[in-house]
């Protein structure tokens, strides 16, 4: 068992079930469930009213067990590689078109059927279908995923996921370049159409992304030839609504390869997944304090492309991660699309 202590700093007045939703990153029932099964103490007392309001200075405790591991309803056949673990964490390079956690509609096995398979104890602050996900991945994106081993890393890295000390860096292969380095400031919701997508509408919940220009090429518009063109951009979420990447940049009339839902339509049969890849993944490490930083490599099928059109070269050039985090850092100044 593992305890995390929160001194209120602000939010006075607010519901203790609705601060402790936000402050761990997870859905308001989790943290009723937290509340109900007694794991959660205010000023050293037992506290069982969710309702109850908090006061400055006022102070939480919640105390997190662990989970065991699961029995999977479909079996693993696969690897995913691991590019760091501690008794705490684990980094993932997630393949593409692996779905990271059960649901009633999944009838495949997923990225925590695989955890399960492996044997790793792993948080359960979001529930045992979902355990030691702090964060997801859309089925068709690869790359860096970190898993929580415990509840308390878990509540903290959920924190970070707040706060936005905690972010990825993420990079596409898209069927046209940008006008130009910029900011997009749209929000997100339900497309009203097909209830598969989402779409820009002005009810739905604020979302930003900032996106940069790599290395770009002409587009030929032919569907038959393989160098049709490609051109690698860099994102940077500064939310994370479902699928903003890819609507974001529809919205731009700018599409991922093999992103058939959004809108590409060239090479659509020859390319097996939405090229979209999570490069660069930082973060503070809860129990160390140490600032960390992974690369998760670019798989095969992605770097195929893109050796198609453009030197190695010139792409480890620009993929640099210190290099990519610069860029970024002057997001601010770049043109704003709202």
């Amino acid at each position: 068992m593992t305890e995390k202590e929160i001194k209120i700093l602000d939010g006075a007045q607010t519901r203790v079930d609705a601060f402790l939703a936000a402050e761990l990153n997870v859905a308001r029932n989790q943290a009723l469930n937290l509340i109900k099964s007694g794991s959660v103490s205010l000023n050293g007392k037992p506290l069982n009213k969710p309702s109850a309001k908090l006061n400055l200075g006022d102070v939480l405790t919640i105390k997190f067990e662990q989970s065991e591991p699961d029995t999977a309803k479909f079996e693993a056949k696969f690897e995913v590689p691991i590019i760091y673990e501690d008794e705490d964490l684990l980094v993932l390079n997630k393949p593409a078109n692996l779905v990271v956690h059960p649901a009633p509609s999944v009838k495949e096995p997923t990225l925590v059927d695989w955890l399960g398979a492996k044997g790793f104890l792993l948080s359960n602050l979001s529930g045992q279908s979902r355990a030691g996900i702090v964060h997801r991945l859309d089925k068709g994106t690869s790359g860096a995923i970190v898993v929580a081993k415990n509840n308390a890393v878990h509540a903290a890295l959920s924190s970070q996921l707040s706060d936005k000390s905690m972010g990825r860096i993420y990079l596409a292969l898209t069927d046209m370049p940008l006008k130009q380095n910029c900011t997009v400031e749209r929000a997100i919701g339900r497309n009203p159409a097909n209830r598969l997508k989402k779409a820009i509408v002005s009810s739905g919940r604020a979302a930003k992304s900032a996106f940069a220009n790599l290395l770009f090429s002409e587009f030929d518009g032919s569907a038959q030839s393989k160098n049709a063109g490609a051109n690698l951009i860099a994102a940077k979420l500064f939310t994370g609504r479902t699928h903003q990447i890819r609507v974001h940049l529809a919205s731009l009339n700018r599409h991922i390869l093999g992103d058939a839902l959004y809108g590409f339509k060239s090479e659509k049969d020859k390319i097996a997944r939405v090229m979209l890849h999570a490069y660069g993944l930082y973060f503070t490490h809860p129990r160390t304090g140490e600032q960390m930083s992974f690369v998760a490599p670019i798989w095969d099928d992605f770097s195929e492309i893109l050796l198609s059109k453009f030197s190695k070269e010139s792409i480890d050039e620009k993929i640099d991660f210190m290099g990519l985090s610069e860029l970024f850092s002057h997001c601010d100044e770049w043109m704003r699309i709202l």
